[in-house]
């Protein structure tokens, strides 16, 4: 399918283009770009494009599509759907799986199940065996194969001597490691983020402490092994934004990710006892909520990952205590990150791009992506004006585990485009 999309407005912050073009795209191309009338062929649709933005194609380096193991919750296909969906050409999926991705047979399937879809599929490995947190993964094989990062992602390692021999064995390559930090000493079947609230509701709390000792401990082991790559993954609490900040004056090789939820609720909504408010980390409280857009707004924090994570309805539908941790996010990510951020000021557009775009793939060490004239055609096109009722009749993905159901957003998906493919948004 070929498009032009005319008078349409192409924001690429890495051209340095932000301004009113004709657009089109040809045989997965962007065969011409031009302030001037572009003259298409007949096999060409064109599109108004006056209310539209062209971005480089969203990036989303957390998300969980439960393949192999749990198709019935989300597979490689549903989930580059939903991806799609949302707007995203590039995703990076998490290893608890089951079988888990600690080795370079897991990592093949998924690579070889996952050639020539529109969203780019790209793999986060083990980084202990089993993800039990006691030996190291083969991590130089799949690399080789074609893992990007490291991690127990859902699961923390928690023993600092295994953490600091993950960090001498990734030096020798420059491996990156990322870790889901939580002391699990201190929150072993948490329900929600430990508060007067979680006292108040008799749920059992997960302390801030939890999360920020963890990556406090990782820092510095990051820093005594010579300052090697670390990312630190959907950080949710004041402190933790405080001690990445200034970890980042010491280690450049600093990086970090947060959530739309952990900028967009808070720990109240808890008391309706709704499950798809349960995650992993909880939802916090407004302070944390400001630190993490302060976060934002300076730079502490690289990029925004929405850590889809499907459930079916029958997991979630259990009393609160019983149900697992997790949301949908991919099909949200966009609205609610334009609506809390850049509608209210906090963001620029082009700050929004480089957090779910361009620093994603720069920590993941992949190319980057241009909007000129005869590279492929890698873009997300939105409309940042329009209001939207999420709707989750309108999703892609297999589960419907969000708790934005009904909620009025500003900044909504039209058109994803990537590997000679296009799809209209049905959001």
């Amino acid at each position: 399918m070929n498009i032009l999309f005319t008078n349409i407005t192409v924001n690429s912050p890495l051209d340095n283009i932000n301004s009113q073009l004709n657009l089109w795209v040809k045989d997965g191309t962007i065969y011409q770009i031009s302030p001037n009338t572009i003259n298409p062929d007949s096999d060409t649709e064109i599109i108004d494009g006056k209310d539209l933005t062209a971005l480089p194609g969203l990036f989303d380096m957390h998300v969980h599509f439960r393949d192999p193991g749990f198709e019935q919750k989300e597979d490689i296909f549903s989930g580059v759907d939903s991806a799609a969906n949302g707007g995203f050409t590039g995703v990076l999926i998490m290893p608890n799986t089951k079988p888990c991705i600690d080795n370079k047979t897991v990592v093949e399937y998924i690579r070889s199940k996952s050639q020539n879809l529109i969203t780019d599929v790209y793999v986060a490995s083990a980084l202990t065996q089993s993800m039990e947190g006691k030996t190291i993964s083969n991590m130089l094989e799949m690399t080789e194969h074609g893992a990007l990062l490291f991690t127990d992602d859902g699961k923390c390692v928690v023993n600092s001597e295994v953490m600091r021999r993950a960090f001498d064995y990734a030096a020798p390559k420059d491996l990156l490691i990322a870790q889901h930090c939580e002391d699990n000493a201190l929150t072993d079947n948490f329900d929600m983020n430990e508060s007067n609230l979680s006292v108040q509701l008799g749920l059992k709390g997960y302390p801030s402490v939890a999360e920020e000792a963890i990556l406090a401990r990782d820092i510095m082991l990051s820093h005594y092994c010579g300052n090697r790559r670390y990312h630190a993954q959907h950080v949710s609490t004041a402190g933790s934004v405080q001690i990445i900040r200034q970890a980042k004056e010491k280690n450049p090789n600093i990086s970090c990710e947060t959530t739309p939820h952990h900028f967009s609720l808070t720990e109240d909504h808890l008391v309706e006892f709704n499950t798809n408010y349960k995650m992993n980390p909880p939802l916090r409280q407004q302070k944390d909520i400001d630190a993490i857009i302060e976060g934002l707004k300076d730079g502490t924090i690289d990029a925004i990952a929405c850590d889809h994570a499907p459930h079916t309805q029958l997991e979630k539908d259990v009393e609160f205590d019983k149900a697992p941790y997790g949301i949908i996010g991919l099909e949200t990510s966009f609205g609610l990150s334009y609506t809390n951020l850049v509608a209210k000021g906090y963001l620029s557009l082009n700050d929004l791009i480089f957090k779910m775009s361009i620093n994603p793939r720069k920590i993941l060490g992949l190319p980057e992506i241009h909007i000129k004239s005869n590279n492929p055609a890698n873009l997300t096109i939105v409309n940042t004006n329009v209001e939207w009722i999420v709707n989750t009749d309108n999703f892609k993905s297999k589960s419907r585990n969000t708790p934005f159901e009904a909620m009025k957003l500003k900044g909504k998906v039209c058109w994803t485009i990537n590997n000679n493919q296009i799809t209209k948004s049905s959001l």
